[in-house]
């Protein structure tokens, strides 16, 4: 696929994080009386503080922030890389690539270091924008700092929230399905099941209308 540049989103993308924020994020409901699968389901793809707003309203989402920060730090060594992540960062051969996430600046690089996953030039943090995901403002501000159009961009991208910043801002996303089935990554101009397939989506050439090449996901869980 040609591109200028390649946008990641981390967890669920490169770091195999599901299992831990559940824990989090479960605990926490527990703790504030709230359902934990209503809850669940506004975590995906979202800064924590957004999280909180819709599910408690009545709750400080800056005060919940640090205790989810906590409870997140208790769970660091459980965080992994997913499959083929260091392989598929090294194969980019120079192609400018950056990450976009919702998630902590301090916790990501933290578990980049730890794991050996190289940290890019450029980075852009649920704290580095205004409004975070869904909207577009943190793809665009990546595209902008990598000095690429959004239209030239690939991102990769295994939440709804996500996918809908990205498309937003008019970048091409590869939905991967490692926290969501295929159906309802339905904004993604492709779909992949692993990293491996998402270096081979890559790789190809990208001529006239794109197709909608979707794989058999593997299940949720990453």
């Amino acid at each position: 696929m040609s591109a200028s540049a390649v946008l990641f989103d981390v967890d669920g993308v490169l770091l195999d994080s599901a299992a831990a924020h559940r824990r989090v994020w479960d605990s926490w409901a527990v703790s504030r009386g709230l359902d934990t699968e209503t809850v669940w389901r506004l975590t995906f793809g979202r800064r924590p503080e957004d999280t909180v707003r819709d599910a408690a309203a009545h709750l400080d989402p800056a005060l919940e922030r640090r205790v989810l920060d906590e409870l997140l730090s208790r769970e660091m060594d459980s965080i992994q890389p997913v499959d083929g992540a260091v392989e598929l960062l090294r194969s980019l051969s120079g192609r400018p690539w950056a990450i976009v996430t919702s998630g902590d600046r301090s916790f990501v690089e933290a578990r980049f270091a730890a794991t050996g996953l190289p940290l890019p030039a450029v980075r852009v943090y649920g704290s580095d924008v205004e409004h975070a995901k869904p909207a577009p403002d943190c793809f665009a501000l990546a595209a902008s700092r990598l000095g690429a159009d959004p239209s030239a961009c690939v991102v990769v991208e295994d939440a709804p929230a996500g996918i809908h910043a990205a498309v937003a801002a008019g970048c091409t996303v590869i939905g991967l399905t490692t926290t969501h089935a295929a159906a309802a990554l339905g904004q993604a101009h492709l779909c992949a099941a692993t990293l491996g397939e998402v270096g081979e989506l890559l790789r190809r050439p990208l001529v006239g209308d794109l197709p909608t090449t979707v794989v058999q996901p593997r299940g949720a869980g990453g």
